[in-house]
């Protein structure tokens, strides 16, 4: 009995021994990652603040006279508003950074291209003022853009969510302005974007004299379907006195239901992208497992003739 009392007190000091080392690379790991975080924190601005606001100042200013100057045409402006409004950012001051950043990006690229353009021909070094300038003239665009796509998803991936909350919310009793608004104010810590696109249209709600058209324009700033599904359940909700719970989690269902289609064709796609590296990097090194001794066989007799 004794010696079955110590191997287990034995065992049970092994076993000690061993959490305690299984988990000391964690503790260590997130200690490093947690002083990581206070260097990171504690570190000093490259720019101080007045300096960072006074450059955002200055490239709105200079767009917002590009604005009034009356160089842009009418159907180009919806279509920068559009697109700004659909990466998230709002306000008057918004679409005035855009086309500064644009302006100034526009002038200073062939600048710092400059120094290199003077030491080539003259056509390669034209060509490429010419290919800064325009380089210039499409980064915001494409920096915009890739911003939209990232807003886009984020606001994808909540909008089942915000549905269900929304469901509860009517089921409580609260009118529509009012659940939009709750949907708003919960979901902004888990979902920013789609807090921020639930607010605007709470704005609208409380802005518009016709609340269809407050509801319609949630899915026209961002251009996405679910959002266009949802404004126009709601409107047809208002409109003929449907149960908006009902109508809800219905939609919350289809939207749960395609996401889960779109993740099962990721999933089928997976064998064919798979397909490539398997081909690039793991045949050859089969048949460099496989032939190679005959190879090297083959060479030995060739040497011995």
């Amino acid at each position: 009995m004794r010696l079955l009392a110590l191997q287990a007190g034995v065992t049970l000091v092994l076993l000690s021994l061993g959490g305690a080392l299984t988990l000391l690379p964690r503790l260590q790991r997130a200690e490093r990652v947690e002083e990581r975080l206070r260097r990171l924190r504690a570190a000093p601005d490259s720019l101080p603040p007045p300096v960072r606001e006074s450059l955002a100042g200055l490239v709105q200013r200079l767009g917002q006279a590009v604005l009034d100057s009356g160089l842009l045409g009418a159907a180009t402006l919806a279509e920068m508003r559009r697109t700004v409004a659909g990466a998230g950012f709002r306000g008057p001051r918004a679409l005035a950074a855009f086309v500064g950043a644009k302006a100034v990006l526009v002038a200073a690229l062939p600048l710092l291209a400059w120094p290199l353009s003077a030491g080539l021909p003259p056509l390669p070094g034209n060509l490429l003022l010419a290919g800064a300038a325009i380089a210039g003239l499409l980064l915001p665009d494409a920096v915009l853009r890739r911003l939209r796509e990232r807003h886009r998803a984020n606001v994808e991936r909540g909008l089942a969510d915000a549905l269900d909350l929304m469901v509860i919310c009517a089921e409580a009793g609260l009118a529509l302005e009012a659940a939009v608004e709750r949907v708003a104010t919960e979901m902004r810590e888990a979902n920013r974007a789609l807090a921020e696109e639930f607010a605007a249209t709470a704005a609208d709600l409380r802005v518009l004299p016709d609340r269809r058209e407050a509801l319609l324009n949630m899915g026209a700033r961002t251009g996405l379907e679910p959002l266009r599904r949802l404004g126009g359940t709601l409107a047809q909700t208002l409109q003929y006195g449907t149960p908006l719970a009902q109508a809800l989690r219905v939609l919350a269902a289809e939207l749960r239901h395609e996401m889960l289609m779109r993740f099962e064709a990721r999933a089928a796609r997976l064998p064919v992208i798979l397909t490539i590296p398997t081909i690039l990097f793991i045949l050859p090194c089969i048949f460099l497992v496989v032939g190679g001794p005959a190879v090297l066989r083959a060479m030995d007799t060739f040497a011995g003739h």
